[in-house]
């Protein structure tokens, strides 16, 4: 065994209610492409102690970054589809660049995401401003200055 093992960064994996709304959303909002789709059971129900799983999940890639939207057909997704505290413990949020936070910000709720006006501010290092997709995560969009 190496004493300094490789360890490269993979996915970041998002439970979600629908996968066709969800795959729209991250491919024309943010750019996303999808690069292919698995179904999953057994032997995944050991590695998710999930008993009888039966999940259908798509990969989507941008820039070097891909997100696997993981639907659950048995057992059935649990929990709220609302944004959660940026103090609660675990994974806060996604976060983009991006040139046109207005624009973009628009393309969010025709896809059925939120947008919370009341969160954007105005830095040195750009406009901040938080969003969610249609589950409630949430999702930070930077307008950095020109």
């Amino acid at each position: 065994m190496s004493q300094n093992p490789t360890i490269a960064f993979s996915h970041v994996g998002i439970c979600v209610s629908d996968l066709g709304r969800s795959e729209r959303f991250y491919t024309q909002v943010f750019g996303f492409v999808l690069s292919h789709t698995v179904e999953a059971g057994p032997p995944f129900d050991i590695l998710s102690e999930l008993p009888d799983l039966k999940l259908r999940a798509s990969f989507l890639k941008r820039d070097g970054t891909t997100i696997e939207l993981l639907y659950y057909e048995h057992p059935v997704a649990v929990g709220l589809s609302e944004r959660r505290p940026m103090n609660q413990l675990g994974l806060t949020h996604l976060a983009f660049t991006l040139d046109d936070l207005s624009q973009v910000a628009d393309r969010i709720v025709k896809h059925g995401g939120r947008v919370y006006p009341q969160t954007r501010v105005n830095t040195r290092m750009g406009d901040f401003m938080f969003c969610t997709d249609p589950d409630g995560t949430r999702i930070e969009l930077w307008q950095k200055p020109v």
